[in-house]
């Protein structure tokens, strides 16, 4: 059960809580795992607007960030004891979502575990959710981890009661 999973990874805090979670399943499904890093437009404009230079010098260095957190993940699933590859895509030639769908029916993967916000209403407008769109096109199941942050913010402060007149949850 799920052999080959497929972990898109961007560096921010959930995308390395969804690769805590492929790592944990990973290791007990001894499974491997396939790391996929893109470099797509809107990261291309934002590192535009980040840093001075030319055109070369930004996708050098966004390439060279790719390539240090696909390391780094790789170093954390090794540690893990966990059989781990790792892979860049660098090619603009599709949506972030188009091309994570794309390698996982390429490895082929099993299972696509990601990071999620779990953003909702115009947040979720605004920015978009590529999690959403890779969990509607997925040839394969998709478990979406959610952020430390969307947990605090979705969990109650403290349980509520609530308390209903006895034959008010009889059937007549």
């Amino acid at each position: 059960m799920y052999q080959r999973i497929l972990v898109p990874i961007d560096g921010s805090t959930t995308s390395k809580r969804g690769l805590e979670e492929a790592i944990a399943l990973a290791k007990l499904t001894q499974g491997r795992l396939r790391l996929f890093h893109v470099i797509d437009e809107l990261s291309f404009a934002l590192s535009m607007d980040a840093y001075a230079g030319h055109a070369g010098d930004w996708l050098n260095m966004l390439r060279e960030n790719g390539r240090r957190l696909l390391a780094d993940g790789r170093d954390a699933a090794q540690a893990a004891g966990v059989e781990v590859e790792a892979q860049l895509c660098d090619t603009f030639s599709s949506s972030v979502h188009q091309l994570v769908v794309d390698e996982a029916t390429r490895w082929p993967a099993e299972l696509i575990v990601l990071g999620t916000h779990g953003r909702r209403g115009v947040g979720r407008v605004i920015m978009g959710s590529s999690a959403e769109q890779i969990l509607r096109y997925s040839p394969v199941p998709v478990l979406l981890v959610r952020a430390p942050e969307a947990e605090k913010k979705t969990a109650p402060d403290e349980a509520k009661r609530v308390s209903l007149p006895v034959g008010a949850l009889a059937y007549e």
